[in-house]
């Protein structure tokens, strides 16, 4: 995938290698994947179910991320979930990784298995639910067909030019897999902030600029004091903006 773009490598690989645990962007994450999501009714235990079926996540398969450094590749290992599926962890399923839980592991409603292809996501809903009703019409008219899972990475590794992170295992105990409106990015939200901040400085020039410079190195501990930003770095693309919205 190319970008326009540049990542500073040589600041992610000394950090890296300050911190050999470092987990780019953010440890807790949201990932949304444009994996097929499917709706049908079935008889289970001697009562009719909506069976809803998909992909809440790929496997083996690059997408584009954002760290403090700018753009790197990542990618979901073959392999990480057996760890986390095997200790059974409780996860619910949801719509949009909100409002009120649809199944759960925990109640013997939502199935989750890992193949070639990804987590795989078997869920069971309660037909005399209307929010669950209303999903299902949705997707049924083919207005919600996409999966997204909310998890947290335990370990991954960067390739040796630390322009790719492999998520080797994650954490989905407490967290959820639910249908959503759209799959197609994968970006989470920390990482849409970055890419906004890293495309905001190339509008910076001068004064505004060295100040954005100095508090992105302060935030390094690169500096002790920093001086106080120009007017001008207070604009809607100045150093005060840069700031947030590399620290959210």
């Amino acid at each position: 995938m190319t970008t326009l773009i540049a990542a500073d490598i040589d600041g992610r690989r000394a950090a890296a290698l300050a911190d050999p645990g470092m987990v780019p962007s953010t440890r807790d994450r949201n990932e949304t994947f444009a994996a097929q999501l499917r709706a049908k009714t079935v008889e289970r235990d001697g009562k009719s179910f909506y069976h809803l079926e998909g992909y809440a996540s790929t496997v083996e398969e690059s997408y584009e991320m954002y760290d403090f450094w700018g753009p790197y590749e990542e990618v979901v290992d073959r392999g990480a979930f057996e760890k986390t599926l095997a200790a059974e962890p409780d996860v619910a399923f949801l719509l949009n990784h909100k409002g009120m839980t649809m199944a759960r592991t925990k109640a013997g409603t939502l199935e989750l298995s890992a193949d070639d292809r990804g987590l795989l996501t078997s869920a069971f809903l309660n037909p005399e639910r209307t929010d669950v009703r209303d999903l299902v019409h949705a997707i049924n008219d083919g207005d919600v067909d996409q999966m997204s899972f909310a998890f947290r990475i335990v370990r991954g590794q960067w390739s040796p030019d630390y322009s790719e992170y492999r998520i080797l295992e994650v954490d989905l105990h407490r967290g959820d897999v639910s249908a959503v409106n759209y799959g197609a990015n994968p970006y989470t939200s920390i990482s849409a902030r970055a890419r906004q901040a890293f495309e905001a400085i190339d509008h910076l020039e001068g004064p505004a600029l060295r100040a954005a410079i100095a508090r992105a190195q302060a935030r390094l501990g690169d500096t002790e004091e920093v001086a106080p930003a120009p007017a001008v770095a207070r604009t809607s693309f100045g150093a005060a903006s840069l700031r947030q919205s590399l620290a959210d």
